[in-house]
């Protein structure tokens, strides 16, 4: 019976570290996508032309309704067939961003819903129109009360993002999976990509906790 014997892991910790740097790259590129795309989802719902309303809606309900996983392979493997070659990277950011997008999008829909209507027809009586109205004074506010949901759902696509090693991404699953191919030790590997991850969370949870207090101080 084989014991645990994490020396093997040092050798391979500049793969390691290569995963990690993905990650980061993948969690922050997919979360300012997810991020943007979601207000501008929620706007299109609640403001655009039931023409453009409509399409945008039955998006927001596929992606809700089938799983990550199925999305990237859509995005890597389906597009190719008509033509549209996406980079791995470009793919897993697309895949990732546009999956987390349109739960943020219902998020801030529900914050900007809440907004007293009182503040739009003040903004509105001083001459600004209904797009700056939303983007001084309704977005940010929506924004600012959302932002505890949304900070959970960016610690959410940090977690999920291990599965876009699917597609041959080189982030920290898949790090760890090409050293134990070689090594044939997974139990070393996949403990410290654990343990890297919750310390990626935890610096996450750290950067979210100051947005939050700075948002707590700005009402």
């Amino acid at each position: 019976m084989q014991g645990l014997d994490f020396s093997v892991v040092l050798p391979y910790a500049d793969i390691l570290w290569i995963g990690v740097w993905w990650t980061v790259v993948l969690t922050v590129s997919a979360s300012l996508l997810s991020f943007f795309g979601g207000i501008l989802f929620a706007l299109v719902v609640l403001y655009a032309p039931t023409v453009f309303a409509y399409p945008v809606r039955l998006f927001m309900w596929l992606f809700m309704g089938t799983p990550l996983l199925l999305q990237l392979f859509l995005i890597y493997f389906g597009l190719v067939q008509i033509g549209i070659d996406i980079p791995a990277l470009a793919a897993g950011i697309v895949g990732l961003g546009l999956h987390f997008a349109v739960y943020n999008a219902d998020i801030f829909r529900a914050g900007i819903v809440a907004i007293d209507s009182g503040q739009a027809e003040a903004a509105r009586s001083i001459g600004f129109g209904r797009w700056q109205t939303l983007r001084y004074i309704v977005v940010p506010q929506a924004v600012r009360n959302t932002a505890l949901p949304v900070g959970g759902n960016m610690i959410s696509l940090l977690k999920e993002s291990s599965i876009v090693s699917v597609i041959g991404i080189t982030e920290l699953v898949h790090a760890a999976q090409l050293a134990i191919s070689e090594t044939y030790r997974p139990f070393e590997f996949y403990l410290v990509a654990a343990a890297l991850y919750y310390v990626l969370n935890l610096v996450l949870e750290f950067g979210l906790r100051r947005v939050e207090r700075r948002v707590e101080m700005s009402r």
